[in-house]
């Protein structure tokens, strides 16, 4: 097996309560996300994502907060950052199936890009994988998987070289030969999102496998996240539900990764299985094994 290839395992968003005892210590005041670097080598970054609201103004990460997280973490801490879905929304999010669709001026804006990977420099070498995460994209909001891929295409020629952007979309039907070979001409990664309604990420693995671009991102989100909420009571410290059969699939993948020397990124959410930080000691097991 490589050793070149990373691999790099920790949680979707850190700021958890019920993490105390897991993660955090009480005798170490609230810095929680310097508890959280000491414990993992990297962290996926949610809040940012959340940009457009009810006026077309988007909001961008504020300077105190990007100067804190990076002063909180030590040298070779990578953050997975999701992109704001100012960017990434064709339209303002609707309320009903049958609301009017209202459109999203900023979508694909590489101006707003831009001012975003200008709020977020302070974070220096430890911003890693980019992830632009599209909401699923009907006939109505998105003709095709080729009209999202020349559009994306432009945008790209906008993008400054030096970062690793990851795709990640939630149509089932469009993760196939066309997208992935997009990918692979043009150097991005996928994000294989494991949950909501997508299909299994193993299958979708072995069959694009050779195309796969570093970073590989791995997202596990769970399936059900209001049952999850209702079963954990949000309390996010136990097992409640067990995907043993998946990390065992999950595991093989990785294995598979590594010899094709891929870096890889394994973003854990509570809503997986209950609890993320026990769902990493379970996958931290069984690659050791």
């Amino acid at each position: 097996m490589d050793t070149h290839a990373t691999i790099r395992i920790g949680t979707c968003s850190w700021k958890y309560d019920s993490w105390e005892g897991l993660v955090y210590s009480r005798q170490e005041g609230r810095n929680l996300l310097a508890q959280v670097s000491r414990r993992y080598p990297t962290v996926e970054v949610d809040q940012w994502f959340w940009s457009l609201f009810k006026t077309d103004t988007p909001v961008l990460p504020r300077a105190d907060v990007v100067r804190d997280y990076a002063a909180s973490v030590p040298p070779g801490f990578i953050f997975s950052i999701k992109v704001p879905n100012s960017i990434t929304l064709t339209h303002h999010y609707s309320k009903g199936k049958g609301a009017t669709l209202v459109p999203n001026p900023h979508f694909l804006s590489t101006g707003l890009m831009a001012r975003f990977l200008q709020a977020i420099e302070p974070l220096g070498d430890h911003i890693g994988p980019l992830m632009f995460q599209f909401e699923y994209l009907n006939k109505q909001k998105m003709g095709s998987l080729h009209r999202f891929l020349e559009l994306f295409e432009v945008f790209r020629q906008g993008l400054p070289a030096g970062f690793r952007y990851c795709v990640e979309i939630r149509n089932p039907n469009w993760l196939r030969g066309e997208y992935f070979d997009f990918l692979a001409e043009h150097g991005l990664a996928h994000v294989f999102l494991q949950g909501y309604y997508m299909p299994p990420i193993f299958g979708v693995y072995w069959q694009n496998r050779e195309k796969l671009t570093s970073p590989v991102v791995i997202r596990l989100q769970g399936s059900n996240r209001d049952g999850m909420e209702e079963r954990t009571g949000n309390v996010w410290n136990r097992i409640v539900e067990p995907k043993d059969g998946e990390l065992a699939e999950l595991a093989t993948m990785v294995r598979d990764l590594r010899r094709h020397n891929h870096d890889i990124f394994i973003n854990v959410n509570n809503h997986y299985e209950g609890s993320a930080p026990r769902t990493i000691e379970k996958i931290m097991a069984l690659l050791a094994g």
